[in-house]
């Protein structure tokens, strides 16, 4: 007679339960999502090597066949190399005349002693540029400071960067696990010495 009556709240209890779960799973999920987020960035502002060795793991990138780097170089250089010729419209005349009556800034001196200021602030295993130095033996080393100091203010004053301060390595990172396609890896980071 109670055997319709039990078996409902029985199945009521259930998808009540299941609904219980769903959520918990959810909640973890964006947990996870978030706190991996956070160690990933963490991790970039102190050492981006480190990050880009996890980035490469098989788990992460996929243990399939990866994509032809030839084709994937070509894929990303024509793209980069091809100039681009932007029309700008009138908004640019704007802007211009907007711009015409800002007083300009006093001229800048970089001097040793901000070389050193902004050295001390850098991690200092973050990925090296070019030069392959890391923030840690430009820390140490005083002596070099003048002279970066010196190629700092020539660039200010030539108003042109040497190839050195603006080219660095680009990290290719697969948007899905397992692709072949040389467009589904887009260039993750650019990375140079910013002091």
């Amino acid at each position: 007679m109670f055997q319709p009556d039990v078996t409902q709240k029985l199945t009521e209890r259930i998808d009540d339960l299941k609904q219980k779960i769903a959520a918990w799973g959810k909640r973890i999920r964006r947990f996870s999502e978030r706190s991996r987020r956070f160690n990933q960035n963490r991790l970039f502002q102190s050492d981006q090597k480190r990050l880009y060795k996890s980035l490469e793991r098989p788990e992460v990138c996929g243990a399939g066949p990866g994509p032809d780097q030839a084709d994937t170089v070509a894929f990303w250089r024509g793209l980069w190399s091809e100039p681009v010729n932007h029309s700008e419209g009138p908004w640019m005349e704007v802007v211009a005349s907007q711009s015409a009556s800002i007083t300009p800034m006093d001229p800048v001196t970089i001097t040793p002693e901000d070389v050193a200021e902004a050295i001390r602030r850098a991690p200092n295993w973050k990925s090296p540029g070019l030069d392959g130095l890391h923030h840690y033996w430009l820390k140490g080393f005083v002596v070099c400071h003048a002279v970066l100091a010196r190629q700092f203010q020539e660039a200010l004053d030539q108003k042109s960067l040497p190839s050195l301060f603006t080219t660095g390595i680009t990290h290719l990172v697969p948007k899905d696990q397992d692709t072949t396609d040389p467009e589904q890896i887009p260039p993750h980071h650019v990375s140079t010495h910013h002091i």
